[in-house]
């Protein structure tokens, strides 16, 4: 992410990171670090597969970008 042009993919993790932290950690209270990483997985997985974006014409990124997501 530190190529010639590649300011976007900060401005896009940075969004995401942001959309993790304020819609989802903040608001949850976790006994140990095993419940926050399982509570990360749990967000990750509802992003990319269980709501859809709107910046991608309301698909989920799991349909748009197919195969890349396989490995949850």
């Amino acid at each position: 992410m530190d190529g010639k042009a590649r300011w976007i993919d900060n401005v896009v993790v940075g969004r995401w990171l942001r959309s993790l932290k304020v819609g989802h950690i903040h608001l949850a209270e976790y006994a140990s670090p095993r419940e926050l990483r399982q509570g990360i997985r749990n967000y990750a997985n509802e992003y990319n597969f269980g709501r859809p974006c709107q910046s991608l014409k309301y698909k989920r990124p799991c349909q748009v970008y197919g195969a890349a997501f396989d490995v949850v």
